[in-house]
Formats: structure tokens, C-alpha cells, sequence
């Protein structure tokens, strides 16, 4: 029996071939499944192992498709059932969808929402070509970004007997209490039941079984806030080994590492941090969650004091970043960079909300989220290094474009520097932000003092500035309702542009921004 699937990936594109995994979970006792696929596509490797916490087995089959001067809709037949994706024409950049916060930080929420899977229906719509803007069709989509918070984990607190249990023992036994074969056991347990909840609701099933997928992690993947608690919790037994049960997960239902990581993980470096190429654009994903810690002090036996910063990454994981964007730029045949950063690199501080909200209840589900922001202090050092990276890749001609989540909200920031001999575009870095495809948004008054701090300017160094912008088709800087993105690229021979389409739920026509490139 299937427990779920089939979930294409995305294996990076080389030499005109498009290389896909394609993964499908069943029960331990089912032999292998039978996969069928249609010319041209080709099945290359394939893999299968067990997973933790279910008496099943996952089966991943890797796929080879040759591109053409033209799209080409490849079919395949797996466990009994049909299915299709198309590949895009040879040097095209692909048509893609950007989501991020596929799930309900709050039981209560999840209970009264009417329509959970309402934007993943409209984006299948789309990719069937079966609903269009100004008559002319979305899809079919051939890329599925998916930015962080694929599942939520927030509810173990309260189903895991023991681990609720060790939230009431006294603190310092807490943060020494080893983790338990038993809560591990039932950590693995709960972790696979999320990811078989979240990829078997039908709307978000058939997506992923015709899209190909890179999806990159964030905090409700692993709990709340991973990375930003207190040292003293964050290094204790039970935290480090429920982040162990969680990425362990993640590898398995999101980046399908059944033995090797995926081929576009970057070299040098143990985090998840990966980068692709097609056509002229890149997309070069950020694992901010992997080395993320909070600072701490030990002092050993002799009484020598030790100390480690805040960190988001490590130099390594950095070093094999800009090693790989420098690759890019000496080779000079890449117009526009996708980066994905599953926190905002720009989005108001909670310094700002916190004068202005003060002691209000609105500001209590953004609090969180917001101290474990880029523009917390703690981690503003580390994001002007990978601003001044990314702008100094603009002003040597890149078209740099942030694609980010997190926050609830559809946004769009702006990071320029006041360089007078370059033009706007090659002195700017712009965020697009699109949150959530299923969590639903902050309350009202919360969305209103988040519309007032967004009209602050924001200055991370003298000549360098950072602002929230409107969107070019409504006179506001947030979209307050859940939504998606598309991004695609003007047809061959345009103007090498990128357009990107949110679609809000309860709204006809998507909000559009225009990437230009530079020059």
C-alpha cells in the first residue's frame, strides 16, 4: 500500500539534461513499485531504504530527460496511478511557483479554517491551465520552490506524552536529561506522521507528483524558533536529539537522501546549502537552519573560557556560498540570481513594532518569529556580509532577487546602496516575500502596525539602506491573506525580465512585480 507519493525533485540541470528524483513511500512488506516512464525520459539510479518511525520502506528513482528546442510533457506510471511534468525547452528558465508555511502553528486555527488547501487548488488550477490572467495561462508550472515551514511540528508538545512530560521537570535536570530511546522512538514516530499528513492532502499531492520540488527547511520543520532559544536549552540532550529525529525526516520526505545528498549540494560544507543553474538564471538556496545557534560561554576544567557567537552559518557553509556565486560571475553567463532565504533578509524589526505595539496581544504571535529574523540584532553583522556579497554580484551585472517566507505576509523589500555610478538595478537587491500558502495571516491590528513600521527606512550602514515598498498594482506594502507566487521570464528573445505574480486568496487578479535585469 501507498503511505505517499510520488514527489518529484529537482536534481539540477547539466549539459541540456533535466535530472528529476522521483520518490514514493510504501508499506515495509510491498515489493518494489513499478515505474513506467515515456521517451524521452530515462531512469538512471534508484535507491530505497527504511524510515524512521514507520514500518515502511521510501523507493527513489532517479530521472534523465534530455531537453529539446521546445517544452516536452513527459508521462509516467508508478504504483497504478498516471502522472505528468513537463521540462522546459533547452536554455529556458523554467516556470516556477514559490511557496512558504504549508501548515498551522495553532490547532485551534487549523480546526476553523474553511478552506485549508484553497491556494494550493487555485495553483493546480493554474498549472492545468485551467484558470488564466488577462487571458493568458500561468502554467503548466515546471519548478515548485518550496521556502520553509513545510510542516509544522508545533503540536509535539502536546501529543508526545514524554516530551511534555519534560517540559515540566525542573530546569537545570531538564537541560541534562538525556533523550530516551522511547522519546525518540516517538519523536520519529510523530515527525513522519506530519510529513505523511502534509503531502497526502489531495490539492498539495497532485502538485508534487507533477512539479518537481527544491524545497529548503525553516524552524516549524524542526520546533518553533529552532536555533534562537537559550544555549543552555538548545545544546541539551532532548533538543539536540529532536533536531536529530527532524532532519532526519527532512533529508528523507524533502530532499529524498536515501545514502548521497542531492547533486546541486554545494562541496565543502555539511549544511544543506545547494545551488542550480538554467538558462541564464541561478537559484542558489540558503540552509539557515542547519548551524543556526544562540551564543553561549563554557569554561572548561582548568577554568579556560570558551566562546561562540550567534551564528546563522557556519564559515564553511558561507565559503562554499561565495565560492559557488564567484564561479558564476567569472563565467559572466548568468543575468538573474535566485536566492532563497527562508527568513527575510529585509522586514521590520521587532524593535520597531515592539515601540509601537507595546504591550498589545496582537504583537505576541510575531514576537517569535521576529527575534529570529535577519534584523534581530544578533544576526545583523552576519546579513550585511551577505548583503554586500549579493550587491557587489549586482553592480558586476547580476540581477539579484531575494525569494523569502515566514512572515505571513506578501511583501516586497528593497536593499540599495547610494553608489551614484552604477544604474538603480546594479546597485539594489530586492526581496520578493510571499507567506503563506496555508497558514493563515497575523490578526488585523497586527497587519496594521506591520503596514506602519514597514514605511520606516532602515539604514544597515552609512550608504546603505533598506525599505519596504509598495506593490506596483495596490497602494500598500503587505498583502494581509494567504498566497503563493509564480515567477516566470519574458518568452525567448524579450527583454530577459522575470515576472512575478502573487495570487492572494479572495482576490481575481495577482499582484505583479517586474525584475529587470541590469543594464
Amino acid at each position: 500500500m501507498t503511505l505517499t507519493g510520488p514527489i518529484l525533485q529537482f536534481l539540477g540541470c547539466q549539459g541540456g539534461v533535466w535530472g528529476l528524483s522521483l520518490m514514493i513511500v510504501c508499506d515495509a512488506t510491498d515489493p518494489q513499485p513499478a515505474l513506467r516512464l515515456n521517451v524521452p525520459a530515462e531512469l538512471v539510479n534508484g535507491a530505497s531504504g527504511p524510515v524512521p518511525g514507520l514500518d515502511a520502506t521510501a523507493w527513489r528513482f532517479d530521472i534523465a530527460v534530455r531537453q529539446t528546442a521546445m517544452p516536452q510533457r513527459i508521462g509516467y506510471r508508478l504504483a497504478g496511478r498516471s502522472h505528468s511534468f513537463q521540462v522546459p525547452a533547452l536554455g529556458a528558465t523554467p516556470s516556477m511557483a514559490y511557496v512558504s508555511c504549508n501548515g498551522f502553528s495553532d490547532a485551534r486555527t487549523r480546526k476553523t479554517m474553511k478552506d485549508a488547501n484553497a491556494l494550493w487548488a487555485r495553483m493546480g488550477r493554474l498549472h492545468d491551465q485551467q484558470e488564466r490572467v488577462d487571458g493568458i495561462p500561468a502554467g503548466p508550472l515546471e519548478l515548485l520552490l518550496m521556502g520553509g515551514d513545510q510542516i509544522y511540528s508545533d503540536d509535539i508538545w502536546a501529543t508526545v506524552p514524554e516530551l511534555r512530560a519534560w517540559t515540566e521537570v525542573e530546569w537545570f535536570t531538564r537541560t541534562h536529561m538525556p533523550l530516551s530511546d522511547s522519546l525518540r522512538a516517538a519523536l520519529q514516530t510523530r515527525f513522519a506522521g506530519f510529513y505523511l499528513e502534509r503531502w497526502n492532502q489531495p490539492e498539495t499531492a497532485a502538485l508534487l507528483a507533477s512539479v518537481p520540488s527544491v524545497m529548503m527547511w525553516d524552524d516549524h520543520d524542526i520546533i518553533d524558533g529552532w536555533g534562537s532559544h537559550p544555549c543552555e536549552l538548545h545544546g541539551s540532550p532532548v533538543f539536540q536529539g529532536l533536531f536529530e529525529v527532524a532532519r532526519s525526516a527532512f533529508e528523507l520526505f524533502q530532499r529524498q537522501m536515501l545514502g548521497a545528498p542531492p547533486p546541486a549540494t554545494l562541496n565543502a560544507q555539511t549544511a544543506h546549502n545547494s545551488a542550480y543553474r538554467f538558462g541564464s538564471t541561478g537559484l542558489l538556496v540558503l540552509d539557515l537552519r542547519s548551524e543556526r545557534r544562540p551564543r553561549s560561554e563554557t569554561t572548561d576544567a582548568a577554568g579556560r573560557r570558551t566562546v561562540l557567537a550567534d551564528q546563522v552559518m557556519s564559515p564553511a557553509s558561507w565559503s562554499a556560498v561565495y565560492a559557488w556565486l564567484d564561479a558564476q560571475l567569472a563565467a559572466g553567463d548568468l543575468r538573474h540570481l535566485l536566492v532563497m532565504s527562508s527568513i527575510p533578509v529585509m522586514h521590520p524589526s521587532f524593535e520597531q513594532l515592539e515601540t509601537m505595539l507595546g504591550a498589545l496581544p496582537a504583537i505576541e504571535e510575531l514576537e517569535d518569529d521576529l527575534r529570529d529574523h535577519w534584523t534581530s540584532h544578533p544576526h545583523q553583522a552576519e546579513r550585511l556580509r551577505l548583503v554586500r556579497r549579493l550587491l557587489d554580484a549586482s553592480a558586476r551585472g547580476l540581477r539579484v532577487t531575494v525569494l523569502s517566507g515566514d512572515v505571513h505576509v506578501a511583501a516586497i523589500g528593497v536593499i540599495e546602496s547610494d553608489r551614484s555610478d552604477l544604474s538603480p538595478e546594479a546597485r539594489s537587491l530586492t526581496q520578493l516575500t510571499s507567506s503563506g500558502v496555508t497558514h493563515p495571516p497575523p490578526a488585523g491590528v497586527a497587519r496594521y502596525f506591520l503596514e506602519e513600521a514597514c514605511k520606516q527606512t532602515e539604514t544597515l550602514e552609512p550608504g546603505l539602506t533598506g525599505q519596504m515598498v509598495e506593490f506596483p498594482t495596490a497602494r500598500r506594502r503587505l498583502i494581509g491573506c494567504r498566497n503563493f507566487m509564480t515567477l516566470q521570464a519574458d518568452a525567448p528573445g524579450g527583454a530577459n525580465r522575470l515576472w512575478a505574480n502573487w495570487w492572494a486568496e479572495g482576490v481575481d487578479h495577482p499582484y505583479t512585480k517586474v525584475v529587470l535585469p541590469v543594464g
